[in-house]
């Protein structure tokens, strides 16, 4: 039986797979054929996770969440499929695991194969961006897949990553902001404000910013919503 060990980085991504309060860094079984765990962001939390999911059961890995435009062509809410990772080296994806969830999916979701990149650290500007592609040859970035993509390749299990665009590469998160957010993605109300009323971050900026979220997890939720029974069918 294949149990799909599912890696998730911040609450906003677990939500379109369970309502369950989960704690950072517990494995959680979701049903039969399904365990998550939130990691927090970051690749050494995300390859924690990978490893307790592999070692409690998991015979398949799964990167589920957001990323980051490469690509000026990728909107928020566009999903990428990645045929590999790049994480100083290119890790392969499950691509029998990838075509099955594909087929699952709405004719009107728009999505991106290509490559994946991994950063260690969150892109906050669009010449940053632009730099990573160049390096890397990649469609889009994020924190936590190659990570997770290295230790299903150590364990020679499959692997998938569903990351859909959150921001585009002419926008992203401003660096004053990154010390305003936990490590599971949930906003530090306080020192927002405190960015709000010394001007470092302005109200625009975070308007736009949780519209592109939202929009990224709508289409997120439909996917978990319609390719359920290959996620080990989260409830």
């Amino acid at each position: 039986m294949n149990i799909v060990g599912i890696v998730v980085a911040m609450r906003i991504e677990a939500r379109c797979l369970t309502n369950r309060h989960l704690p950072i860094g517990e494995i959680i079984n979701l049903g039969n054929n399904s365990k998550i765990c939130l990691c927090g962001m970051g690749g050494n939390a995300a390859r924690e996770a990978a490893i307790k999911l592999q070692e409690e059961g998991a015979t398949s890995l799964l990167s589920f969440g957001v990323s980051g435009a490469l690509d000026s062509k990728l909107r928020p809410g566009d999903l990428l499929l990645p045929q590999s990772v790049y994480n100083e080296r290119l890790l392969p994806v499950s691509l029998a695991w990838r075509d099955r969830v594909q087929k699952c999916l709405p004719s009107n979701l728009r999505v991106i194969g290509g490559k994946l990149a991994t950063s260690k650290k969150i892109l906050t500007s669009s010449n940053e961006k632009c730099d990573f592609a160049k390096i890397t040859g990649a469609s889009a970035v994020d924190l936590e897949s190659g990570a997770i993509a290295e230790v299903a390749e150590d364990s020679d299990i499959p692997f998938l990553a569903i990351r859909v665009i959150s921001d585009p590469i002419e926008f992203s998160p401003p660096l004053a902001l990154l010390d305003a957010v936990n490590p599971d993605g949930s906003a530090k109300i306080s020192q927002i404000i405190s960015l709000l009323l010394h001007r470092s971050v302005t109200l625009s900026t975070l308007l736009r910013l949780g519209r592109d979220v939202r929009t990224a997890r709508a289409t997120l939720a439909t996917v978990a919503l319609h390719a359920g029974i290959e996620l080990g069918n989260p409830a």
